[in-house]
């Protein structure tokens, strides 16, 4: 037990300081999640529903829920990441629309850029940077090919926790959807224990492109984070005491 823990120790430092001693240079490329909403698991959530409402949700869903899925993917560098919806074309030919989604990073100026659509309208999002407050825990797996380092926090608004499994292989500070902050590019992300996984599942290494990281142009309302929280936080509250299920209108 004592290996493995000063294992972890050792392993962990590595990570931290990979950019610094130049233990990688993965610091440029595209990576494609996947994200699985498992919807029964998630309307178990749900405050204002019986135990017998529950019982008959996993009835209905069963051993079928095996997750709602979409991908996007995400063009990074050293200092910037851009993360959009990834639309894929179908065996007919045809893409299916997505909402409007990016998020724009720059790590060096710290600011950002959000395009979120709630509630059937856009928003953007220009704010400065300010990452979640993360504990590394000495735990380690592997997640599309890569040793990951575990690490958790909590979304206060959504009360929701976080579980993210970072890479110092990819010593950029990038993640998928509104979390980043780590020592390493995060290639998987668990939401409230598993009600929502997204998952990298492609990782690619080559120079990206000023246009792959440029926003398109922006429609819809301007707002900061604390705006944010606070429609979020309201819409939440003003949906469970309607008895209604909040997380149709924003992503969960």
């Amino acid at each position: 037990m004592k290996a493995i823990k000063k294992y972890v120790s050792g392993l962990l430092l590595c990570m931290m300081f990979a950019p610094i001693l130049g233990f990688s240079q993965k610091t440029e490329g595209m990576v494609v999640y996947e994200r699985q909403e498992f919807w029964s698991k998630i309307i178990g959530q749900l405050t204002y529903l019986s135990n017998e409402e529950k019982d008959r949700v996993k009835q209905t869903w069963g051993k079928n829920d095996e997750g709602w899925k979409s991908k996007t993917k995400m063009f990074f560098n050293a200092n910037e990441s851009l993360l959009s919806n990834l639309e894929e074309a179908s065996e007919y030919g045809w893409s299916s629309r997505t909402e409007d989604y990016y998020i724009y990073r720059n790590y060096e100026k710290e600011k950002k850029i959000e395009l979120i659509e709630m509630m059937g309208k856009n928003y953007v999002l220009e704010d400065s940077l300010r990452a979640p407050s993360w504990k590394v825990l000495n735990q380690i797996k592997d997640v599309a090919g890569y040793i990951c380092m575990k690490a958790v926090t909590e979304d206060t608004v959504k009360h929701q926790k976080i579980t993210a499994w970072f890479t110092g292989d990819i010593p950029v500070s990038a993640g998928p959807e509104r979390y980043y902050g780590l020592p390493g590019l995060i290639l998987e992300l668990e939401i409230n224990d598993g009600d929502v996984v997204i998952t990298a599942s492609k990782v690619e290494f080559r120079k990206v492109e000023p246009k792959e990281l440029a926003m398109p142009k922006l429609k819809g309302k301007k707002i900061k984070d604390a705006d944010y929280d606070n429609l979020i936080a309201k819409h939440i509250k003003d949906s469970i005491k309607s008895y209604r299920n909040p997380y149709w209108a924003i992503k969960y």
